[in-house]
């Protein structure tokens, strides 16, 4: 059964991602239902974007080791540019197809090494025809402006506090089931390559620890009790008096702001995957639906509610309408059961 929801997990955090893709950073919430009706099936982005603010987004490459913006680099500065216009349906945005290529490393190293993932990562960046998304978070333009200085590898990471910094580590959870020494060493190895900031490491391994228990058979609300508060001050908090009482748009918006902090990113993820803990399909619309930074929480619900869910659980269309279905389902065939 753990293999189930271990494959629950990892199609359940593609799935949260590609699904939020068209509706990514809109903080308009009216706007979602106006330009994607309800998203509860994979759509391609509208070429514009309401709420962008790619125009006051600016990176100047300085020679080949960081130009990681290539034919994408006319678009930055402009207005109503969608960070992710030229994905397709169903398309994950980079920093899950960074995921992939960690899942890629893991398979042909048979575990984690940081040195091949790095030059994975560093040759899918600088590569023109890797990916088509517009948008680069701060933290690989923070890394890259450091590795063209010459910083070496392991310390080109920058002080970035995004919940994007946990978008890779479902994979390493799953590859290393249980084996909590070497999962928890790989979590925080990874996450630090490019993310060195307190919060988002603690959260990494907070998130990795519960998605690891619920995995193994747990139930959310009795796994964040036991991990408690010693392993993350969110794992206290009272989101099942909140899912009853309150509506999500006040807890998410509200309570939470709705951006992509980590602080209020992390909990709020929480806060729904514990709503909709045996639901996945309305967990993630509902996501989607609230908008702000909902791929990288929905990375992280489509994990927690996916293992709940399990494999069998899954919507079979969100699995096999992935853009890259074919690609992810040759991975995960390849890790440890």
């Amino acid at each position: 059964m753990s293999v189930s929801r271990a494959h629950g997990a990892w199609w359940g955090s593609f799935i949260g991602d590609a699904l939020a893709m068209p509706a990514h950073w809109y903080y308009s919430r009216t706007l979602i239902p106006r330009d994607y009706d309800i998203l509860d099936t994979f759509k391609p982005p509208l070429p514009h974007h309401p709420d962008s603010i790619l125009w006051r987004s600016h990176y100047t490459s300085t020679g080949p080791k960081d130009n990681i913006l290539h034919d994408q680099a006319r678009f930055w500065g402009k207005k109503d540019i969608h960070y992710h216009q030229f994905l397709q349906a169903g398309e994950n945005t980079l920093n899950v197809k960074l995921a992939a290529v960690l899942a890629e490393s893991l398979v042909a190293c048979q575990g984690y090494d940081r040195n091949d993932f790095a030059r994975r990562y560093i040759a899918f960046m600088l590569t023109p025809s890797s990916h088509r998304d517009t948008y680069i978070e701060e933290a690989h333009r923070g890394f890259f402006e450091n590795y063209a200085k010459g910083v070496p590898v392991e310390k080109c990471g920058i002080d970035d506090r995004h919940i994007g910094g946990l978008s890779m580590v479902v994979p390493l959870v799953v590859w290393y089931l249980r084996d909590n020494t070497k999962m928890e060493e790989a979590v925080v190895t990874h996450v630090s390559l490019t993310h060195k900031n307190r919060e988002v490491l603690d959260a990494a391994l907070a998130f990795a620890r519960l998605l690891q228990s619920l995995i193994l058979g747990e139930k959310l609300a009795p796994a964040m009790a036991s991990l408690g508060t010693a392993a993350h001050p969110a794992f206290g908090l009272p989101y099942a008096r909140w899912a009853a009482e309150e509506d999500e748009a006040h807890v998410v918006g509200s309570r939470f702001c709705s951006a992509c902090y980590i602080k209020d990113a992390f909990p709020a993820s929480l806060f729904l995957a514990t709503k909709y803990e045996n639901e996945i399909r309305k967990a993630l619309v509902t996501n989607t639906r609230l908008g702000g930074d909902n791929c990288h929480r929905g990375v992280l619900i489509g994990a927690l509610t996916g293992a709940r869910s399990g494999g069998e659980g899954l919507p079979p269309d969100w699995v096999t309408g992935l853009y890259d279905y074919p690609h992810l389902a040759a991975l995960l065939a390849d890790f440890p059961r």
